[in-house]
């Protein structure tokens, strides 16, 4: 099999997943931008597989998921929030992360089903003070989220990932493996499985490379990954996913309510 080109966001929590597979040329050809932008390249066909936000899967035409691994979280995710000094069913804007996708719309059917609001959402960059400044809370992502000390800012911090859980009582998925229809080959399939296995065996030396100078946030990472996150998309992550685009569908953030479709398993 030849190698494919590979876009994947540049998170910790994506690390176990790409595990390994920097080592594995012949079949990857791997890259790490925001969320994102790694939609936009497999959309434009610039890459054949990408670790994506998992709304843009539905968004996509004639793809497929890798089966298994996954990026999703059962109540507190940590790395996504609304920081706020207001209660959420009293918000009347909202600033966005504008490198999110998943959790804005996350965010805009919890705004309607959940806490009944109807906030104005600002697209702004990721920079908290300017977000506080503009509106009356600001929704971060990833590891700015994960590792801001939001008490010392006087802040409370709405964890979208246990918000989710609490209205639907299911799993959320925040990011899975997709490409186009025959992109992969079975040998690539069984190479991202075995990358996201070894990848949860290794989350300390994970966490120590990516935290190499601050003690306090590599133990924030390796709790965050082993007890937050988990890498496994099984039947309640499905369920939960297919409940997050029926929503979308519902509130007309998507065009099409997408079916879950799957590269063929190594083993099938």
């Amino acid at each position: 099999m030849s190698a494919i080109r590979v876009s994947a966001v540049e998170y910790l929590n994506a690390r176990p997943l790409v595990h390994g597979l920097d080592g594995r040329s012949d079949l990857f050809d791997l890259q790490f931008d925001i969320p994102a932008q790694c939609s936009r390249q497999l959309h434009d066909g610039a890459v054949d597989l990408g670790l994506i936000p998992s709304i843009e899967y539905a968004r996509g035409a004639d793809y497929r998921i890798v089966p298994g691994p996954a990026v999703a979280s059962e109540g507190d995710v940590a790395s996504v929030a609304l920081f706020t000094t207001r209660p959420a069913t009293s918000l009347r804007s909202i600033a966005v992360d504008s490198s999110s996708r998943t959790a804005a719309t996350l965010l805009r059917v919890l705004c309607a089903e959940w806490w009944d609001i109807d906030p104005k959402l600002v697209k702004l960059r990721p920079d908290l003070p300017v977000m506080l400044k503009r509106c009356d809370a600001a929704l971060v992502i990833g590891d700015p989220a994960l590792f801001l000390d939001y008490e010392k800012l006087g802040l409370e911090k709405v964890d979208l990932g246990d918000e989710w859980t609490a209205m639907t009582s299911l799993p959320f998925v925040w990011a899975t493996w997709v490409g186009r229809a025959n992109a992969l080959g079975p040998e690539h399939v069984a190479a991202l499985i075995e990358a996201r296995d070894r990848g949860v065996d290794a989350i300390d030396d994970i966490v120590s490379a990516q935290c190499q100078d601050d003690e306090e946030q590599r133990e924030v990472g390796r709790q965050y990954l082993r007890d937050n996150v988990s890498f496994n998309l099984d039947d309640r992550a499905k369920a939960g996913l297919k409940k997050f685009y029926d929503y979308a569908h519902e509130f007309q953030l998507v065009q099409n309510r997408p079916e879950l479709r799957f590269f063929d398993s190594p083993t099938a």
